[in-house]
């Protein structure tokens, strides 16, 4: 395919691929099969990697994420992102309704939406495509972090009918409880601490580096504050259809999520049906939104200096329910880390029975002050298990017992250990511990691990239990008749089991590195280790300080990785997963030269012959090393056009060497 052919094909495919990602995610049309997008997906990916000059900012593949972001560039609002004042007394809504009135002439129409629980977003498009994305930040500024906000599937790339040339517009990102509470369950089962909600977790999601990590997540959204000088429509809730039209997922009159009313009693009728019915929501809200529709009346009203006159939240009270606590129980993770779980009388709470809360740790018992048969607040803000926030003394029976926190394992007796600068208790007999042994295997046949088709925890729990493994290792030495013989395995089951064993022997070193559960050593630290070290044995015989120098490890990861290896248990398991035929080095592809061989180096700007990516690939080609920031460490600079000041002073003040797009293309001939 030629140049020429590339154009059209690319052009096409992107056209294809935003209009069944606009059909699927904004209206819930499934118009082609998963299989028949993928490979359209797959084929334009191809495209651009042979053609990478072809490759657009905004193309579909920037839905996968990939992208790394060191630091998140601070950008000015063009319109200032205020706040709005809060209230949970509808009497003073009915006095800011009056005050509106009189302070502007005419009929005034209203408009009330949900107040998402989320991360406030503005966007600014450019002749219809996604130019920039930045975070509230303190109002007047917030942080770039457009490279994640791609990642979101509801959010176009670009738009489609009438929408003006340049516009802004803002909305919330939110975690949807499904996807929330699905993150949660596998941070549970690897041992993990849970995520305490579903707002904070959307805001650090949208700050991770790696956009890959945040396409993974699910997050979503609502947009719907439309910003610039050529609108075409003269107040905000036509604005809002007409984004409708443009591609964005709005917040639709049909779901109620959406009201124009012209008086206050239609306001309180939104209110008071979302105070009754938010629980039912598949996200979360914290109150409803009140504006005034007219844009001419925005301006004439005004805005104070933190927030505008023309608009109010009203907040609900969150729910919460009272409660018998009638035992604390311990659970151990695989970490073995120990975590309280509270035992209650049955609650009915956010639209679900509630019977267990989280506890935390010790320190969270302590805040309590909890006492035996307490009747207990319980708050349920979207976690897979609610809290307590509180203790109804005037319930405590005088004789009533502290609680105090164990001293044991729950589970294998042996005394716990809190570590210095850390909030939970540790079982330290990690060998002999049964939820700590399973846990592992568990977490090393999970999907962003092995993904071992075949097997789940149930399955690794009957192994163990009938003594078949006792570590990950052992399941490749399982034979037919092991399996078979297991409650609810037949025949087909047995051999869909040893063929998902035998697949992961090539699953990539990276994941097999995250796979075996080094403590602190997270799927993105994993693939820096592996691009770094190569191999297992260079990782196992790294010193302290050579593994610190590696992206995102500091000192709790190198000596984490380094404790980790001075158990012989550990070693025998990546022996005798080496002996399986597990992938334990990464395939390392031949360099062009080693010129570059121990140089760290950075690309800034834009070039003329090469494309970042290319250069990029040139060095790695070479054996140097592609660094994102500039430090007394940096070899050098490749510089192109519209160098940021920040870093050229940077370099100089350094004294780091700045070479040219032309010097560096000599330097490696």
């Amino acid at each position: 395919m030629n140049t020429k052919e590339a154009v059209k094909r690319i052009e096409d495919l992107t056209k294809e691929l935003n209009h069944y990602n606009h059909l699927y995610y904004i209206e819930n049309v499934s118009e082609v099969s998963d299989f028949e997008y993928d490979q359209r997906l797959k084929e334009l990916q191809g495209l651009e990697e042979q053609f990478p000059d072809l490759a657009a900012s905004n193309s579909p593949t920037k839905r996968v994420g990939g992208d790394i972001t060191k630091k998140f560039k601070t950008v000015k609002h063009e319109y200032p992102m205020l706040s709005l004042s809060n209230t949970y007394s509808e009497e003073e809504i009915v006095e800011w309704e009056n005050r509106v009135k009189k302070l502007v002439p005419g009929k005034v129409n209203y408009v009330c939406e949900l107040k998402y629980d989320g991360v406030a977003i503005g966007i600014r498009y450019e002749n219809g495509a996604l130019t920039q994305a930045i975070t509230r930040g303190d109002g007047s500024k917030g942080e770039n972090v457009s490279a994640n906000v791609k990642t979101i599937r509801t959010i176009p790339l670009h738009l489609k009918g009438n929408f003006p040339e340049v516009f802004e517009i803002r909305g919330e990102i939110f975690f949807p409880l499904e996807s929330f509470n699905a993150l949660n369950k596998s941070r549970e089962e690897n041992g993990e601490e849970l995520f305490a909600n579903p707002r904070n977790s959307a805001s650090g999601t949208l700050k991770l580096q790696d956009s890959s990590v945040v396409a993974e997540r699910g997050l979503d959204c609502f947009l719907y504050g439309v910003y610039g000088t050529d609108l075409p429509a003269d107040g905000h809730y036509k604005s809002v259809l007409n984004a409708g039209e443009w591609g964005f997922k709005i917040p639709t009159p049909e779901k109620k999520y959406l009201k124009r009313t012209d008086s206050i009693e239609g306001i309180m009728e939104f209110i008071h049906y979302w105070d009754r019915n938010r629980a039912d929501l598949p996200f979360e809200i914290d109150g409803v939104v009140i504006k005034v529709d007219d844009y001419g009346q925005q301006e004439e009203l005004g805005n104070t200096a933190k927030s505008p006159r023309w608009a109010i939240a009203y907040k609900f009270k969150t729910e919460q329910a009272s409660a018998e606590l009638e035992a604390v129980t311990y659970q151990v993770g695989r970490t073995g880390a120990v975590t309280p779980v509270a035992n209650l009388s049955a609650v009915a709470l956010g639209g679900t029975i509630v019977r267990r809360a989280s506890l935390y740790n010790e320190d969270q018992i302590n805040k309590l002050d909890l006492h035996e048969n307490d009747t207990v607040y319980v708050e349920k803000g979207g976690e897979i298990i609610p809290k307590i926030v509180g203790v109804d003394l005037t319930q405590r029976a005088p004789d009533a017992k502290k609680i105090e926190f164990i001293s044991n394992c729950p589970e294998c007796e042996e005394p716990l250990k809190r570590l210095e600068g850390e909030a939970h208790h540790y079982c330290l007999n990690d060998l002999g511990c049964p939820p700590q042994i399973t846990g592992r295997i568990i977490h090393f046949i999970s999907r962003k691990a092995m993904d071992i088709e075949g097997i789940g925890a149930e399955t690794v729990e009957l192994l163990f239990a009938e003594g078949f493994i006792h570590n990950s290792s052992d399941l490749y030495t399982l034979t037919f008749d092991q399996i078979v013989g297991l409650e609810r395995m037949g025949d087909k089951s047995a051999n869909n089991l040893l063929k998902g064993l035998q697949d992961s022997k090539e699953i990539p070193f990276e994941r097999v590195l995250f796979a075996l559960g080094i403590r602190h050593v997270g799927e993105t630290v994993a693939k820096k280790i592996a691009k770094a070290l190569k191999n297992i044995d260079a990782l196992r015989s790294a010193t302290y300080d050579e593994l610190i120098t590696i992206d995102e490890v500091g000192e709790k990861i190198a000596i984490s990785i380094q404790q980790h290896f001075l158990q012989a248990e550990n070693v025998q398991i990546v022996e005798g997963l080496k002996t399986a035929g597990l992938q334990f080095e990464i395939e390392e592809k031949e360099l062009d030269s080693a010129v570059l061989e121990g140089k760290s180096i950075v690309v800034s700007g834009v070039f003329q012959t090469l494309s970042r990516k290319e250069l990029k690939e040139a060095i790695e080609a070479n054996g140097g090393k592609n660094v994102g920031s500039i430090s007394a460490k940096t070899s050098f600079i490749i510089a192109g056009d519209n160098m940021g000041p920040a870093k050229l002073e940077k370099a100089k003040s350094l004294g780091v060497e700045i070479v040219s797009e032309n010097e560096f293309i000599e330097m490696i001939k």
